[in-house]
Formats: C-alpha cells, sequence, structure tokens
C-alpha cells in the first residue's frame, strides 16, 4: 500500500497560514510601492551652486564642495552644522541678535582641532573630540532644554576678549546627546526631524534668483550671507523653492516642510558686524508676507527661503541637479 506525506499537525498548518499571508501582505505592499514609483516622474527645477556648513551658531559659514546630508543638516568631515554653541553662564543661547560681531568670527577645521579666527585675535585652536572631564551644560535653545560639552577656558576666555561681553562659554554638541525636536519649535514640522543648536529645520533651500530679485528691489548692499541658507540653487525662477513639495538631490530625498520666517539676524551686515534692525526686513515685509491663513505660523515675519527636512540620507555636490518629485 503506498504511503502517502505525514499528516501536518494543527499548529503547522496555523504557522503556515500566518506565514503565506504575510508573504502575500509582503507581495502586496511591493506591488503598491511599485505601482506608486511608477507614477511618479522627476523634473529638473534646479543645479545646485552652494554648499555651507555654520559649524558655530551666528559665526560665519564654511563653503564646501560636497557634504553629507544627514538627518541633523549638513557634515563634512568633523565640521557638522549649528555643533558648536555660544552661552550665557545661565546655559541660554548667545546669538547675533545679542552679538552682532559674532558674524565676524571664522571657523574652519585642521587634524581634528577647530580653528576661530577674528579681527584683531590671535587665532585658536582647540580640539573636536573634547576631554571627557570637561563638563557637560545643560543649555537651553529657543526655550528648548539641550546638552553640550563646555570647550574649556582658553576658548571661554578668547570669545569674552573679543565681544568684550559677560563671561560666555562655548559648548559643543556631541552624537550621545539628544537633540531637539523640530516640531516642539515649530508645529509644522514631523515627529522626526530634530536639529541641535539650529534655528528650526535641518536644511534650508535659497534660489539664486530670488536672492536677485530682493537685490533688485533695494538701494542697501545685501547678500545670501545674511540669509544663511544651507544650499543655494540656480536655473529656477525667484521663490520657485516656495513650491517644492519633494526634491532630490544626489542620492538624497528632502521633504518642504515650511517657508522661513525672516528676523532681525539678517540686518546684521555680515562684514561689519553692525546690526541695521530694518533691512532687508522692511524690504521684504512689503512684498513677502505669509497667507493670512498662517499667520498663526509666521506672525508678522517676512518669508525668504524653504525649510526641508530629511527623508534620506546621502550626499551632495556642487553642480548636482536638483528634481522635484511630482506625480503620486
Amino acid at each position: 500500500m503506498p504511503v502517502g506525506p505525514p499528516a501536518l499537525s494543527p499548529s503547522r498548518v496555523a504557522w503556515l497560514c500566518v506565514a503565506g499571508a504575510a508573504l502575500a501582505l509582503g507581495v502586496a505592499a511591493a506591488w503598491r510601492r511599485r505601482r506608486r514609483q511608477s507614477r511618479q516622474s522627476l523634473e529638473q527645477v534646479g543645479t545646485v551652486t552652494g554648499l555651507f556648513i555654520y559649524p558655530l551658531k551666528s559665526c560665519r559659514r564654511v563653503s564646501v564642495e560636497d557634504a553629507e546630508v544627514t538627518s541633523l543638516g549638513l557634515r563634512k568631515g568633523d565640521l557638522r552644522d549649528r555643533f558648536w554653541l555660544i552661552i550665557k553662564k545661565d546655559g541660554h543661547m548667545v546669538t547675533a541678535r545679542q552679538e552682532p560681531r559674532l558674524v565676524l568670527i571664522s571657523v574652519t577645521c585642521e587634524n581634528g582641532h577647530l580653528i576661530l579666527n577674528a579681527p584683531e585675535m590671535k587665532e585658536l585652536r582647540f580640539p573636536v573630540k573634547l576631554p571627557e572631564e570637561n563638563p557637560v551644560k545643560n543649555c537651553r535653545v529657543f526655550g528648548l532644554d539641550i546638552q553640550g560639552r563646555d570647550c574649556g577656558d582658553d576658548v571661554a576666555q578668547w570669545l569674552t576678549a573679543f565681544l568684550n561681553s559677560e563671561p560666555y562659554r562655548l559648548v559643543h554638541f556631541e552624537a550621545q546627546m539628544t537633540p531637539r525636536k523640530c516640531n516642539k519649535i515649530e508645529f509644522p514640522f514631523r515627529t522626526k526631524d530634530e536639529v541641535p543648536y539650529s534655528d528650526c529645520g535641518p536644511l534650508l533651500i535659497i534660489s539664486e534668483a530670488s536672492m536677485e530679485d530682493l537685490k533688485s528691489r533695494m538701494e542697501k548692499k545685501v547678500d545670501m550671507r545674511n540669509f544663511r541658507p544651507s544650499i543655494t540653487v540656480s536655473g529656477c525662477g525667484a521663490y520657485e523653492e516656495d513650491t517644492w513639495d519633494k526634491v532630490i538631490i544626489g542620492d538624497v530625498e528632502l521633504k518642504k516642510v515650511m517657508a522661513c520666517g525672516r528676523c532681525i539676524l539678517t540686518t546684521v551686515d555680515p562684514d561689519t558686524g553692525i546690526i541695521d534692525r530694518k533691512e532687508p526686513l522692511e524690504t521684504l515685509k512689503s512684498y513677502r508676507m505669509c497667507d493670512p491663513a498662517q499667520k498663526h505660523i509666521y506672525k508678522s515675519a517676512p518669508l525668504f527661503g524653504s525649510f526641508f527636512g530629511v527623508d534620506k540620507i546621502g550626499t551632495i555636490k556642487i553642480g548636482d541637479p536638483v528634481y522635484k518629485i511630482t506625480g503620486c
């Protein structure tokens, strides 16, 4: 008599049913993803012309040819965007809003050391990786708590001497520390968007056409340095960056979250460190105010540039095409 296959136990049958259902769901999900992707298309809307990292908040930018796009912003080696912060004794941040001459401090990096230079000051070097015995400070940035490791007395004395101010300290955000949640700063951000000491978002994009349009309306000299973008783009119309929902640059995917409401920091002259408190804000207010329905977000701030969150990390470089994702 032929012998058939052994009977399956009830538990084995149940396991196979569950596994089969899971496989079917996985296949269906993959099919839906492929279908969505097939309905998407890419449209080139510009070309990257500038990449800028601001290692020390409110100080001068570092222009780079290429950069990593991390979830917290741009990175080039040891230089990371807004990873250093000046604080008061009580831990509250100090920016060019309070100390306009901060914009005159230049920051570079060499052999694992951060290098500070400023007018009439001796160059100062200190290690990026700080000794563990340096205390961790509790800081306050736009109403949110965040930590930073103290960079030492020499740096504190250098900053205080240059600014001719009350005693200030410099702190460094380290990888094991908890970043600030962007949606606790401005609610349009997603729960996954995070920053160290940046104002409110990981990346700020401004088109060169937008900058040229603003300059054409002003008598006073102003340039991109007043607005501190992460990425500048050419090849599109003025303020077209406001309309990009999702973009791809290199292997990086970005999602527009909100426009950037501008403050008095834009009125600090990047060459002299003198604050004007009027321009370019007054000109921007004449034509770049938000829709009345968005006043609860932007209040009285004029808009210039757009904040993007990071959906896919990777690398970008000057000359990369910028693609807008269209379709579903």
